[in-house]
């Protein structure tokens, strides 16, 4: 074989080494409810745990606690099994937070009661939503 073909090869054995090892580090949407057992078995890996803002009849976002320094908050996240959780992130509250449609939050339970969240990532309302236009003489 010659040189080049054995480096060439060379660069594709890492890419696939490379590519292998972030697949596994790759986390898939979890559950509350799993996260809680994850951190009961001693797992304390980030999870990504997807759900919307716990919101009253009239469509207001309830359970949005800011902290005095305004440097963190906690809030009322719903995932899609239902199950409602109290989050602290220690961060200030995100721009259109409460407009958010759905929200991610990667973090892990510190305790049984509330879910830290390291990272948040929203879903905003797309400003290019198809609405109903009305016509003049109708």
């Amino acid at each position: 074989m010659k040189k080049g073909h054995i480096i060439g090869l060379g660069i594709i054995a890492i890419a696939i080494v490379i590519i292998m090892t972030s697949i596994g580090d790759a986390s898939s949407y979890e559950s509350f409810e799993t996260a809680l057992e994850m951190k009961q078995d001693g797992e304390n890996k980030a999870i990504h745990v997807v759900g919307h803002l716990k919101k009253d009849a009239n469509g207001e976002v309830t359970g949005l606690n800011v902290r005095e320094d305004k440097v963190s908050f906690t809030f009322l996240l719903v995932d899609n099994e239902g199950n409602e959780q109290e989050v602290f992130y220690n961060e200030p509250v995100p721009a259109d937070f409460t407009r958010s449609e759905s929200v991610v939050v990667i973090g892990a339970y510190k305790n049984d009661e509330i879910f830290v969240a390291d990272k948040i990532l929203m879903k905003c309302p797309s400003k290019y939503q198809e609405t109903t236009v009305q016509s003049a003489g109708m």
